[in-house]
């Protein structure tokens, strides 16, 4: 409560301030004329004052809330009401730095007040500062619950002691089964140890249990999306912004799940209104950049990037997003920027590798090779420290995939499977010119390009029962165990999956993952009328092309040179395999050979496909289509030579991927297998 500067008739008062409060609900204008009515009686009260700023709110009126807001704020800085009333309307007006401000003040003020830990979550979102909304999200829970039990589990989450807070709450929903509230904290204890099937579950219950329990609908549509259910997670998040349409995670939430399922000019939409709302935001201007990218419209895309660095000057993946588009080149000023960034002591483990990978290609352009190098080496370092990578699992795994698919066991299940001929699936490495494949395809009238799928990946881990990462998996061992019925559904299940990436109902549709390599078995098996197409590039370039290139997940690998080289030839050896007990299945792209003669390669891979050469197929640059790799820019343009040999300017610094790659070197690309 706002302190009370002068003297009045406090039961009238009181009961006109009370009566205004509960207008404002239903009645804002009629609290605004209630609370007018007040001041005209006791002028400059406190209360009253607040009550009016937040009756203008409630109508729209920004600008008159802020006005009252600011200095009501300034004179009353013990005020917890005020100052996070004063929060969300500077955050309504895209004051984000302000707003941050205000609302950090009232939850200190008063830490019990979940709404205002909510609406700081938000803004430190908006800003880009993940961890530290992450422990405001976590602050709200805890604000949320009076229960010793719950107040106790909701401390340990906040300090990241996430197994005490798994135990007390497994614990008590054993007694209070429906406890909604708990639900929700246990669903946040799965998603951040990225056990989101678990969340999933939860957050599902949760709801049902409360269907208007937002907060839980919010983290829900998250959950979902996380889990490449863009489709369910859209359905959440729709009548939350029909609650809530202004709320600035919603809409951002509801871009990013547009652009995963290729709805781009909506997603566009959303992003430029967001923005237009919240100018200051400098990560959301970098995935509107993102987006740009993707659809082609390059100069925003740089546009975007540039202003997301003018707003956040530290923030290294602005740096390296514009490094990513591989057309783009750095300026001396740009060079000297990154360097002034990296000699602070303040910036994160993540602004500094984006930082180290951005200034690494900005060197390598300016032909520094020795300090381009070096730079690629710390940034690599810093990314595997974060995200380890285990081998010799990778090894294991191969091995388990080859001892299982024996020519018996494939023999033995000819005929199983979903027959649709509808997929086609390039595999091989990234940066293996797997894009360029695709980009020739989806240039034929058949034939539509979608994305890197998630799909076969996690149908994958449904089936070998991994919860998480590092979690031991029945893979692919258990496929022994399933019937002709089975492989159907799995095959059916691909194509329902995949259903909302189709736009343009032509009958073939591309799946570009490159790791999908790891499950040609599982494909054969069920979508034996699917196109497999393995891109292969020379060994040495297509590894360091990895390790200078910074991938956001999926590629753990590509941080060391010994660790690619053994993922290199361990993906050789599993494709000699299937070559071997599967004749014919799989058709090979040299990209040496495309580069060299692309009229004979793209007639080879047509003729694979069962699809009638067209000669657009060769102007494939040509097409307007939204591309989502690390290629985008380059397969706008016709093909050229020059990125063949460009590993070799940094050769005396590769011996660790030498000697990992081996044989492989003098056979390529013949495997040294058989």
């Amino acid at each position: 409560m706002v302190s009370q500067a002068l003297d009045e008739p406090v039961g009238s008062l009181a009961v006109a301030l009370a009566h205004t409060r509960r207008l404002l609900g239903a009645r804002p204008d009629l609290a605004e004329a209630q609370a007018r009515e007040i001041l005209r009686s006791v002028p400059g009260h406190p209360e009253a004052e607040l009550l009016l700023a937040v009756g203008l709110r409630l109508q729209g009126n920004l600008a008159g809330a802020r006005a009252i807001l600011v200095p009501l704020a300034a004179s009353q800085p013990r005020a917890a009401e005020v100052q996070y009333e004063a929060g969300v309307t500077l955050a309504a007006l895209a004051e984000g730095k302000a707003a941050i401000s205000a609302l950090r003040q009232a939850t200190t003020l008063n830490p019990a007040l979940p709404h205002a830990w909510r609406a700081l979550g938000d803004q430190l979102t908006m800003a880009g500062q993940t961890k530290a909304a992450d422990d405001a999200y976590a602050r709200q829970i805890q604000a949320s619950v009076n229960d010793p039990v719950l107040m106790e589990a909701a401390q340990a989450l906040v300090d990241g002691r996430l197994a005490v807070t798994e135990r007390l709450l497994r614990a008590h929903l054993n007694d209070n089964p429906t406890d909604v509230a708990a639900i929700r904290m246990l669903a946040e204890v799965g998603g951040r140890l990225g056990r989101y099937e678990d969340a999933e579950a939860l957050l599902a219950r949760c709801l049902e249990l409360a269907p208007s329990f937002s907060p839980a609908r919010y983290n829900y549509a998250i959950v979902l999306n996380r889990l490449n259910k863009q489709t369910e997670a859209l359905a959440e998040i729709e009548p939350l912004l029909q609650q809530e349409p202004r709320n600035p995670g919603y809409r951002n939430l509801r871009a990013a799940i547009l652009s995963q399922i290729g709805e781009y000019a909506g997603a566009i939409d959303d992003y430029a209104s967001v923005l237009k709302d919240f100018p200051d935001q400098p990560k959301i201007w970098m995935s509107y950049g993102h987006l740009m990218k993707t659809v082609g419209r390059q100069a925003e895309s740089i546009a975007a990037y540039r202003k997301s660095i003018d707003l956040a000057p530290a923030l290294g993946e602005a740096y390296w997003s514009l490094a990513n588009l591989k057309t783009v080149s750095f300026e001396a000023s740009d060079m000297e920027a990154m360097r002034a960034q990296l000699a602070r002591q303040d910036i994160t483990n993540e602004d500094r590798f984006h930082l180290h990978f951005a200034l690494g290609k900005a060197l390598e352009d300016a032909g520094l090779y020795a300090d381009s190098f070096e730079h690629y080496r710390q940034g690599n370092a810093l990314r595997r420290e974060a995200a380890p990578y285990d081998a010799d699992l990778t090894h294991e795994n191969v091995q388990r995939t080859i001892a299982t698919f024996t020519s018996d066991f494939v023999a033995s299940r000819a005929g199983s499977g979903c027959p649709a001929p509808d997929p086609i699936f390039v595999v091989g490495l990234p940066r293996s010119g797997s894009t360029l494949v695709e980009q020739i395809l989806s240039s034929h009238s058949a034939v539509e390009g979608t994305m890197e799928l998630p799909d076969i990946i996690a149908i994958a881990k449904r089936l070998g029962g991994r919860r998480a990462v590092g979690d031991s998996s029945a893979y692919p061992e258990c496929l022994g165990e399933l019937g002709a019925d089975d492989l159907a559904e799995l095959g059916e299940e691909f194509l329902a999956r995949t259903r909302v990436q189709r736009k343009l109902g032509r009958p073939f549709f591309i799946d570009k993952m490159p790791n999908n390599f790891m499950h040609v078995g599982m494909i054969h098996l069920v979508l034996p009328n699917a196109k497999i197409i393995d891109a292969r590039r020379r060994p040495m370039a297509c590894c360091f092309s990895g390790f200078k290139q910074h991938f956001a997940r999926g590629q753990l690998f590509t941080y060391d040179l010994d660790d690619i080289g053994r993922y290199y030839a361990d993906y050789v050896a599993l494709m000699s395999h299937f070559d071997a007990v599967l004749p014919g299945r799989v058709h090979r792209v040299i990209y040496e050979q495309m580069v060299a003669d692309p009229e004979a390669e793209v007639r080879r891979l047509l003729a694979y496909c069962g699809l009638p050469f067209e000669e657009q197929c060769l102007r494939f640059y040509e097409s307007g289509r939204a591309v989502r790799t690390a290629s985008s820019e380059q397969v706008r343009r016709p093909i050229f030579t020059d990125g063949v040999d460009q590993w070799r300017n940094f050769e005396p610094f590769l011996g660790a991927l030498e000697a990992a790659l081996g044989p492989i070197l003098t056979t390529y690309p013949d495997a040294p297998f058989g």
